[in-house]
């Protein structure tokens, strides 16, 4: 006898199938999300697709342009540098903590991520550097030891991986996640939060130039309408889903 699947696993599957392909670059902003032919391609319902849309929407990964179509958002200045200063305020405590707290297993599960990540930059793998990318900064926030903090971080990570993906000096990543591992190892909070909050900042410029040019916002910058074509990628391909 078949095994049916319950509606609430069907509607994870394809919450999480469309948020990974949202963060990996395959729906870009502008795209539509149809429920009946996202229905079809998953071979489901419709109803977990409806949940799994209104589950985006809350995460701010699609929005309603109308009641009757739902698009990728397209990132603007201010979405990005207010994800960014969240990330700066919480991130930068975290490692801190981490430096403090690391054990030896903790440095070296670090150490092995930097190893992936370094393969993984070598060959150019754009899936495997953002997937260790992640795991190298959920690690960290594990390692500062507050439950709390990953409660805060978790309704905005997926996110902060959208963002984190559109960054493509992946050999600069590598160095400044070496850097910041190094003075996790430490055991000295201050420099750590130093490399921690100079990494952030760092990124935080990269992913602006990436998306917007000269023209959006960045750490010291004010926030512009930026109309740079990195967040519009997706408006050729609108309607596609």
């Amino acid at each position: 006898m078949k095994t049916v699947e319950p509606l609430g696993a069907v509607r994870e599957r394809v919450l999480s199938s469309l948020r990974q392909e949202i963060i990996a670059g395959r729906l870009l902003p502008g795209d539509r999300l149809v429920e009946r032919e996202v229905a079809e391609r998953f071979g489901v319902s419709r109803v977990p697709v409806r949940e799994a849309i209104r589950a985006l929407v809350a995460e701010g990964f699609v929005h309603f342009e109308t009641p009757r179509r739902t698009v990728v958002r397209r990132l603007t200045p201010t979405d990005v540098t207010e994800l960014f200063e969240l990330r700066e305020a919480l991130e930068v405590y975290a490692t801190g903590l981490a430096a403090e707290r690391a054990t030896r297993a903790d440095l070296a599960g670090l150490e092995e991520l930097l190893d992936r990540a370094a393969d993984a930059t070598g060959a150019g793998d754009a899936e495997t550097i953002t997937d260790v990318n992640t795991r190298f900064h959920d690690r960290i926030l594990a390692m500062a030891g507050n439950g709390l903090l990953i409660s805060v971080m978790e309704p905005v990570d997926g996110r902060l991986r959208w963002l984190t993906r559109r960054n493509e000096e992946w050999p600069q990543l590598l160095a400044e996640h070496r850097e910041l591992y190094a003075a996790i190892a430490s055991g000295d909070r201050e420099r750590a939060r130093a490399h921690a909050l100079a990494h952030v900042q760092a990124n935080h410029r990269s992913t602006v130039r990436h998306l917007f040019g000269d023209t959006g916002s960045g750490p010291g910058a004010g926030t512009g309408a930026g109309t740079g074509t990195g967040a519009d990628a997706g408006a050729a391909r609108e309607g596609a889903m």
